[in-house]
């Protein structure tokens, strides 16, 4: 009886049993193509169609790649040497597709100018670099442009001595009256830039001597051309745009109505028609004798371009603020300016970020379009290949490095811009 007894008692763990690991299909790599490539029978169906094509377009490129022939005169001896790709045209025009025809005893010029542009950038994109690396990212455009054109450091100084003026100007002024002080600042530096440089860059040309071998605009060309007119005018258009955004939604007339004016005439115009007016007609809106290089007049014109763009994105970004925003800026006793600057402008620019990068690449892949106007940019640079009878014939190995140039830059302004959001991202999702 008392082991019958013993044998019903229940058994009663004092310790907690190990949890057991998850069933293989509900963890790891197996997990996630269960979830994100055969979620449903139609995503089944529509993830085996993309690795047939996968499969098919990896069919054809890995042979064209793998038999690809580097060493070679033309084309003839690269259909002679192997059936694959005559990337033997990329190893001999190297020089045009990144440079042009700039001097080749001054690649180092460029070269450098590029490896600046990395600690130049840093206090402008990471928040962790020292801020006293801006002192260097004011001096930069000065130093590129001196080593790009070359010429006396007296052009640069002179210019930089022109904006240290309106400067002086804006902080003299800004106190009392802020848009006056914008347009004053902004006055003295066309009547410097007009009637001033010159002589004093002349004068500092005495100063500090020859300098380096000048480099005329039209032999700068490819992926430098492109660097430059790109950076450049994506780094004006942005505070340009965040200006006219502005200037619309103010309740001073005469500058809404101009903003808006500028903003409507200029999205409705097309950039290759603004090309045009910089390479042929904006030199007769100049006094007499005043030289203005083309590349300048292309940069000031694709500026105002992608300005007009991005005037209307951050308009959105402004929009979309709730009025609370503003009504609290108000009962903390800021003014206008104060206003937008830490408080307004902060978060506009924030919601506006993708399509602030949308404008940006937009705008970096249209600079391709200055080739219209015979500047040698990467596709300008293809057509003196494509019409050389050593290389006629050959078009996806010269396009297919131009496009993967542009990929490699506009995916990783593309990546930037997602860094960014995720780091102001406030609501902790």
């Amino acid at each position: 009886m008392s082991d019958t007894h013993a044998n019903t008692i229940a058994f009663v763990r004092e310790t907690q049993l190990p949890p057991s690991p998850p069933p293989a299909a509900e963890t790891g790599a197996i997990k996630w193509v269960r979830e994100n490539l055969f979620s449903s029978i139609l995503n089944s169906i529509l993830t085996l169609l993309s690795l047939l094509v996968i499969f098919m377009v990896l069919k054809g490129m890995v042979p064209w790649f793998w038999n690809s022939t580097w060493n070679a005169n033309s084309l003839s001896e690269c259909r002679e040497a192997g059936t694959g790709a005559c990337f033997a045209v990329i190893r001999e025009r190297w020089p045009q597709f990144f440079f042009g025809f700039y001097p080749s005893t001054e690649y180092w010029r460029p070269l450098l100018t590029f490896v600046l542009l990395f600690p130049a950038l840093a206090p402008i994109l990471f928040n962790k670099v020292p801020q006293k690396a801006l002192f260097f990212t004011l001096l930069y455009p000065f130093i590129g442009y001196w080593l790009i054109w070359g010429g006396s450091l007296g052009g640069p100084v002179a210019t930089l001595l022109g904006v240290v003026v309106a400067y002086c100007v804006y902080r003299t002024l800004v106190a009392q009256a802020p848009v006056i002080a914008l347009l004053a600042s902004v006055a003295a530096v066309v009547i410097w830039m007009l009637f001033i440089n010159g002589f004093a860059a002349d004068a500092l040309a005495g100063v500090f001597g020859a300098g380096l071998e000048e480099v005329d605009s039209r032999n700068i060309g490819g992926f430098l051309l492109t660097m430059i007119l790109g950076i450049v005018s994506i780094s004006l258009a942005l505070p340009l745009g965040i200006l006219l955004a502005l200037g619309r939604q103010s309740d001073l007339l005469i500058i809404k109505a101009i903003c808006v004016g500028f903003i409507e005439f200029i999205r409705g115009v097309p950039l290759i028609t603004l090309l045009f007016v910089a390479s042929v007609l904006l030199s007769y809106f100049l006094p007499p004798g005043t030289t203005f290089d083309l590349v300048l007049r292309v940069i000031i014109l694709i500026t105002m371009f992608a300005a007009a763009y991005l005037a209307e994105v951050v308009r959105g970004g402004l929009a979309a603020l709730p009025r609370g925003q503003y009504e609290a800026a108000d009962s903390l006793g800021l003014d206008y300016w104060q206003a937008i600057r830490l408080i307004i402008m902060p978060q506009a620019l924030k919601i506006s970020i993708p399509g602030i990068v949308n404008v940006f690449i937009g705008l970096y892949k249209d600079t391709t379009l200055v080739s219209i106007i015979s500047m040698y940019d990467p596709l300008g640079v293809v057509q003196p290949i494509l019409a050389d009878s050593d290389w006629n014939g050959i078009l996806w190995e010269l396009y297919g490095f131009v496009a993967l140039f542009f990929f490699i830059s506009c995916y990783s302004m593309s990546q930037y811009s997602r860094y960014l959001e995720n780091k102001l991202r406030t609501d902790h999702r």
